[in-house]
């Protein structure tokens, strides 16, 4: 059994951790920038640049067999699809119809300032139809009686 091993020098080992450290005082710097949209995406790519410094280095796949390196790279697409599929998924859930800039709050005070409109209307102004007006004989009123149908 053949021990081909690639030791690391130190000093390589102390850079790179270095890096590492870098980088996870960038990632506690972004927590406190308010990116908006883009805050997700730059703390992901500063993960994948953490795990890309552990992978090649700390578990020496740079110096291991390519096929091992086409193996975690397949891997790692893979995990990029599925997770760009949940993304897109969960990003346009839910009745895209139904959707509406405004506040519930908002929404709420229009109801109640329309309620009240409607309760400041006279009654007396919405009739329109013969049936609003009980005290008078309408065009389809019961003022025949014994009628019935009289084309007969």
């Amino acid at each position: 059994m053949s021990d081909d091993h690639h030791v690391l020098p130190k000093d390589t080992l102390f850079k790179v951790f270095g890096g590492l450290i870098v980088l996870t005082a960038l990632t506690v710097a972004v927590a406190y920038v308010p990116l908006g949209p883009l805050g997700v995406p730059v703390a992901i790519a500063i993960a994948a640049s953490k795990a890309t410094l552990v992978v090649l280095f700390f578990m020496a796949l740079k110096y291991d067999n390519p096929v091992n390196a086409l193996t975690f790279t397949i891997g790692i697409i893979m995990v990029v699809v599925f997770i760009t599929f949940t993304m897109f998924d969960t990003a346009f859930r839910g009745d895209l119809g139904n959707v509406t800039p405004q506040t519930v709050q908002e929404i709420e005070r229009e109801q109640e300032a329309a309620q009240q409109e409607m309760d400041q209307i006279n009654p007396e102004d919405l009739r329109v139809a013969p049936a609003d007006y009980p005290d008078q004989q309408g065009a389809g009123g019961s003022s025949a009686e014994g009628g019935g149908d009289e084309s007969q």
